[in-house]
């Protein structure tokens, strides 16, 4: 069965996009356009492939089953039209990356800007999504994520500062009033400010380091935040004086060096390795990517 590329390019930005009006947005057509070729490739097919009611517009069964399937498979078509983009001066194209809420906000702040401006012919799509995704069948080209969530068959990328810490804070008013601890276990008595991924689980235990020893604790608290979007929320309870929030030193820096939280447990911080770009090695690189991995390769733009 013969079936028209540009019908399943329009199926596949629907599905993903949770409409017609925001696939239209995310690939430069129309919703009108977008309806009449998923009518066309629904026909072909002879089988419904999306659930449409007035407030959304759902795959069905038959239609995730073929979303599943042609999503990586769409993705190859990208890549081998993109080699193409080997025989031009400067490589061009859009570059889809999946991306935790902390590299969005921590990493490529100081990449992004000057990669852009030494491509100008890529067009730069950011996701952000702190559960690990398959990278491929959620439309993106590569992703960045820390080491223990990797998976064996990707190639990986350092990219941003290579060691990161976690720090302890709260406010000087919350700490005058409860105590400074002096010991990690002495959280189990105080109001911490917690994560919540989108799984359901809860963040990991804190984990402190000193001289050799290692304690993690499983704090509880007033408030649970989704972990992404929701931490500035954490970080503003916690200025308020609610609580004690643990969070990557980069994003509290900017609070404890104005002192408006005051770092507690310092000595017992943990460092761990920064992020990595990461990618599939089964499959051709596209240019832009090829282009982002050059830039941040290059030494002037390690971080």
């Amino acid at each position: 069965m013969k079936t028209d590329l540009g019908n399943l390019n329009a199926f596949v930005a629907v599905a993903r996009a949770g409409g017609f009006r925001e696939g239209a947005r995310t690939t430069g057509t129309s919703a009108s356009f977008l309806s009449e070729a998923v009518r066309r490739l629904e026909a072909q097919l002879g089988v419904r492939l999306l659930n449409r009611t007035t407030r959304s517009v759902v795959p069905t069964e038959a239609g995730k089953g073929l979303l599943e399937r042609l999503g990586p498979a769409l993705t190859e078509v990208e890549a081998a039209l993109d080699v193409v983009n080997g025989f031009r001066d400067r490589p061009a194209g859009t570059l889809r990356l999946n991306v935790p809420v902390s590299a969005a906000r921590l990493v490529l702040p100081a990449i992004i800007p000057p990669f852009l401006s030494a491509y100008p012919d890529i067009r730069l799509e950011i996701v952000t999504d702190d559960s690990f995704v398959d990278v491929l069948a959620a439309g993106c080209d590569a992703g960045i994520r820390y080491d223990e969530k990797l998976e064996q068959d990707m190639i990986a990328v350092p990219i941003g500062p290579r060691v990161q810490r976690f720090a302890t804070a709260a406010s000087p008013a919350y700490l005058d009033r409860r105590g400074r601890p002096q010991h990690p276990r002495e959280l189990l008595g105080h109001a911490c400010l917690l994560g919540r991924f989108a799984s359901g689980r809860t963040t990991a235990p804190w984990e402190y380091e000193l001289d050799g020893e290692v304690v993690r604790v499983d704090p509880v608290g007033p408030l649970i935040v989704s972990v992404g979007g929701s931490i500035d929320l954490a970080v503003d309870t916690a200025i308020a004086g609610t609580g004690i929030i643990s969070l990557f030193e980069d994003w509290l820096r900017p609070y404890l060096d104005t002192g408006a939280l005051e770092p507690v447990l310092e000595p017992w911080w943990q460092s761990f390795p920064g992020p990595f770009l990461y990618y599939p090695g089964r499959r051709m690189v596209p240019a832009p990517l090829r282009a982002f991995i050059d830039f941040v390769k290059a030494p002037d733009n390690r971080t």
